[in-house]
């Protein structure tokens, strides 16, 4: 047992196993149809694979990735049975992880550094932003960190009184102006007050309305911008939040926002309701983006770091 395994706790692993289940049992039950009586792994089969693969929510460039490398090793160890396919693409599907992925993170930790470190949390109403800015909230605040929330998305008067009610379930400092404010000013003030306060992080909220690109870029380039005038180098971490459990539109919904801002990191959240598991494994690698966090529950303990070692392990295991 390596040293990763002993410090991936028991509970986590569990949660994370019940989170991806319906994804799990979707996507065996249809690689089953593909393989009955079948012994080789042939041209055929390859062909079912990718059927699979495809309807699984993993997308078409990725599953086409995938397909090239199973034929490739069909190719080099000239015989292969259906036996050894599962583990086939479960390394083959964790080397492509990893390309994007480094590392096995476990606990909820930022760089150390003097000034707060910034994240702006961007990514369309619905996909459980506000909660997941909560959850983080809630990790980062256990993990002793002090931890300042802005609320940026001043154009929903809900999403104000959705963080303010995590702020108080929490019990961290919010930030946050009358409604229709500039999203930009809500911006500075936050930062302002986390540098006073000798905070250790900031999460900032921002508008979750997928207006067009360019109005979408210019909002997003000048909050980056009045943030650097409080901390130079801010935002830190660009994350956009998708809902897994929205498939193929979460594909969409991350074009938009990487076409329109640097995004530097992702969260999908709702994975345990839906059995399109598949799009962590699309999204990063399409999009050359690490997943740094999943939701696999509605607990405050269910947004787990993204831990792609035991994300596939729980997928095939």
């Amino acid at each position: 047992m390596s040293f990763f395994k002993k410090i991936f706790s028991k509970e986590k692993k569990e949660t994370l196993d019940k989170g991806l289940e319906k994804t799990k049992s979707s996507f065996f039950d249809k690689l089953g149809k593909a393989v009955a009586g079948k012994s080789t792994v042939d041209a055929d089969l390859l062909d079912d694979l990718e059927e699979v693969l495809v309807s699984s929510d993993i997308g078409v460039a990725t599953t086409i990735k995938i397909i090239d490398r199973i034929e490739s090793r069909v190719a080099r160890d000239k015989y292969l049975g259906t036996a050894e396919l599962n583990t086939i693409m479960r390394e083959e599907i964790a080397g492509l992880l990893s390309e994007v992925n480094n590392g096995d993170a476990t606990d909820f930790v930022i760089p150390n550094q003097e000034a707060p470190y910034v994240v702006m949390i961007v990514g369309v109403n619905g996909v459980g932003k506000t909660t997941t800015i909560g959850k983080l909230a809630y990790q980062f605040k256990k993990a002793g960190k002090k931890v300042v929330l802005g609320a940026g998305d001043t154009f929903r008067a809900a999403a104000v009184d959705q963080l303010q009610i995590w702020a108080d379930r929490v019990g961290v400092d919010i930030v946050k102006q009358k409604m229709g404010s500039d999203p930009a000013s809500v911006a500075f003030d936050t930062l302002q007050s986390a540098v006073a306060s000798k905070a250790d992080v900031v999460l900032l909220d921002t508008a979750g309305r997928l207006h067009n690109k360019v109005n979408l870029m210019n909002e997003l380039t000048k909050i980056k911008r009045v943030m650097q005038k409080v901390i130079p180098g801010a935002p830190h971490d660009v994350m956009l939040v998708l809902d897994g459990s929205t498939g193929q539109n979460a594909f969409e919904q991350a074009k938009q926002f990487t076409a329109a801002t640097e995004v530097s990191s992702l969260a999908i959240t709702k994975l345990d309701g839906t059995a399109k598991g598949g799009v962590v494994i699309g999204i990063s690698d399409q999009f050359k983006i690490p997943v740094r966090y999943i939701g696999v529950g509605e607990g405050m303990e269910d947004l787990q770091v993204f831990n792609k070692t035991e994300f596939v392990d729980s997928f095939f295991n």
